[in-house]
């Protein structure tokens, strides 16, 4: 299916220097192969070690483009990101990265894309090969393809890549048609209780959605201790700036004001972002992630979902931009219905965060259980309805080839996400904050925004809500953490529980929040992303009507 794929055209590579494209399957190791090369740390838009763009990285007298890794048969968007690569850089040699766990595998995948160029093979993982069987395939390789074979091996890492650095230099030509030698091994790690197949996926469900909750709980605990310290720092900052004339007064501490709504980044966001980041660097680098999703795999099928596509979920609880261009690597039969997953079912760090801290504010922290039950019951919802029964039946069962090998995870891999974290926070966060709290700020000086919430207010009262909940609303589908409204008004003391819950589930779930939304938009076009949006609001009304009106029946 790999060539049978439209190229896609990507940005020039703005380097002029001689290149050497990496080209390999997922999770080979080749981003990190790259920085280490270069000498450099890697700035790739990574989900579950996913690499999603074409990434440049300069080293001593060269240039080492990574590019996304291929998973066989799938016709991602990635795919295609790295044939436009390899197109676009015919003068430099190929680096063509080989698991030595899947020899056989890789070479049948990759020699044909690198045939006619200058290559040296890499092999990584070579800490798993048999220190006797491991040099006969290595002069099998050198033998029939007659091009630079290096080994590289955990345990002498800094001689390696030495070594494949001096290879680059005597890189020959592979032939247009490339005999693709049969090592004839494959390297299989030892099944464990995540590879039974009835209690695998309900393990893998309990781990992966018990880990992350663990971590949030103890993020909006940490949060719930800091909230009131930062508080009380601001409040005489707060009262100075409220002698300021009406419009800078409104902009610097009013409701959505910078220093109301801006320390919300720092306390309740933050924490569940660089806490759901750790865990998921912490079970990808150390192999227990590609066994989750594996086990899961099964469960999701019937909803057009793989368990590589519940990786980039999870990640959005973190944030839902980076998860959702991460979908370029999904199979094209998954991708809108991933895309729709993320957009209603990851309650991001400000709606998750926001929630609880309205939540704990009337006391009623009890509900935050049903709510992510909720999200979960209408996700699954969505996501059935936007995959079709051909689709569904177009999910490859080939896409998880085998469980992946447990060791210690890397304090640099936990490091290198934290670190990519904190750029995107602020470089691109911090900015839409700052201009939407100010442009929410002068709404509400003009009395605009209150007219858009009395429009809403005949609507709500369809869903058994008041029309005090409609500004908290109208303000979360812009931003998330315009939930707060409903603690900050003290609307949420008006609203019983079954209200209380069903309100919080149409403000967070109504709409994608305006940055999400532009990057569907950006990444699926104007007419999908209008679709799933469309989808999204249909389900967020039924999904609030149900909770709203039946709730009542059973909840105190």
């Amino acid at each position: 299916m790999l060539r049978g794929l439209r190229v896609l055209t990507t940005p020039a590579m703005t380097a002029r220097r001689p290149s050497v494209v990496l080209i390999g399957a997922e999770s080979a190791g080749k981003t990190t192969l790259a920085a280490a090369l270069a000498g450099r740390h890697g700035r790739s838009s990574n989900v579950a070690g996913a690499t999603t763009t074409v990434e440049a990285f300069e080293g001593e007298g060269l240039t080492w483009i990574d590019t996304p890794g291929l998973v066989r048969t799938v016709d991602a968007q990635t795919t295609s990101t790295t044939l436009a690569a390899l197109d676009r850089e015919r003068h430099g040699a190929i680096l063509v990265v080989i698991r030595a766990t899947e020899l056989d595998a890789d070479l049948a995948a990759l020699l044909p894309l690198a045939a006619g160029r200058r290559v040296v093979i890499a092999v990584t993982q070579w800490d798993r090969v048999d220190e006797q069987a491991g040099p006969a395939a290595l002069r099998t390789m050198q033998e029939h393809l007659d091009v630079p074979v290096v080994a590289l091996d955990a345990r002498r890492r800094g001689s390696d890549l030495d070594a494949l650095r001096a290879a680059i230099d005597t890189a020959r030509h592979l032939p247009q048609a490339p005999a693709v030698p049969r090592i004839g091994w494959r390297v299989v790690p030892r099944a464990g209780p995540l590879e039974r197949r009835f209690l695998g996926p309900l393990l893998a469900l309990a781990l992966l959605f018990g880990s992350a909750a663990t971590v949030v709980g103890a993020a909006v605990g940490f949060a719930g201790w800091l909230d009131p310290l930062v508080a009380g720092a601001l409040r005489p900052l707060a009262g100075a700036a409220g002698r300021l004339p009406e419009l800078p007064a409104a902009l610097v501490a009013g409701d959505f004001g910078l220093l109301t709504m801006g320390p919300l980044l720092v306390v309740w966001a933050a924490p569940v972002v660089f806490s759901l980041a750790g865990l998921l660097a912490v079970l990808r680098s150390s192999g227990l992630l590609d066994r989750l999703t594996r086990a899961v795999d099964p469960l999701l099928r019937p909803v057009g979902l793989s368990g590589r596509d519940l990786v980039r979920v999870v990640a959005g609880f973190g944030c839902n931009v980076p998860a959702v261009i991460s979908t370029r690597s999904c199979a094209t039969c998954s991708r809108d219905a991933s895309v729709g997953a993320i957009a209603f079912g990851s309650a991001c760090s400000f709606q998750l965060g926001a929630t609880a801290a309205v939540l704990a504010t009337v006391g009623r922290t009890w509900l935050l259980g049903l709510y992510l039950a909720a999200l979960l019951a209408g996700t699954l919802v969505h996501t059935r309805v936007l995959s079709r029964g051909e689709r569904r039946a177009g999910l490859d069962v080939r896409l998880l080839e085998g469980p992946a090998f447990l060791n210690p995870p890397r304090l640099a891999d936990v490091v290198g996400e934290l670190r990519g974290v904190t750029r995107h926070v602020g470089l691109r966060a911090l900015p839409v904050f700052v201009t939407i709290s100010i442009a929410a700020s002068a709404l509400q000086a003009t009395g605009l925004l209150d007219r858009l919430a009395g429009l809403a207010s005949p609507l709500l009262s369809l869903l058994r809500l008041p029309g005090e909940a409609a500004l908290p609303v109208v303000l979360a589908s812009i931003r998330k953490d315009g939930l707060l409204l409903f603690a900050d008004t003290g609307v949420a003391d008006t609203l019983d529980s079954a209200q209380l819950l069903a309100a919080l589930l149409l403000a967070g779930t109504l709409l994608p929040c305006l940055v999400t939304a532009a990057t569907i938009v950006r990444e699926r076009g104007g007419r999908t992303a209008t679709r799933l949006i469309a989808h999204q609001i249909v389900l967020a009304l039924g999904l609030t009507a149900t909770v709203s009106w039946f709730g009542a029946a059973v909840l105190p």
